[in-house]
């Protein structure tokens, strides 16, 4: 499944843009899956919770990728 999810201002910390789409329940629990290297940006395992993610970037997770765009 592919969305897109529009980045209000400059850039969405990666935790936030999990929680913010629905794939991650809570903030712990996103962490939790970015510690586990379960979640990809531009096709590279991210391990940083609050990797700063701006337009242009895709986010790979639970088999669902996520294109930011601008708003």
């Amino acid at each position: 499944m592919s969305l897109q999810f529009a980045v209000r201002g400059d850039h969405i910390q990666l935790d936030q843009l999990l929680k913010a789409t629905g794939l991650c329940p809570s903030g712990g629990f996103a962490h939790a899956e970015i510690e586990a290297g379960a979640v990809r940006v531009d096709g590279v395992p991210e391990s940083r919770k609050r990797a700063k993610l701006r337009p242009g970037q895709t986010v790979s997770y639970g088999g669902t990728e996520i294109v930011l765009v601008a708003a």
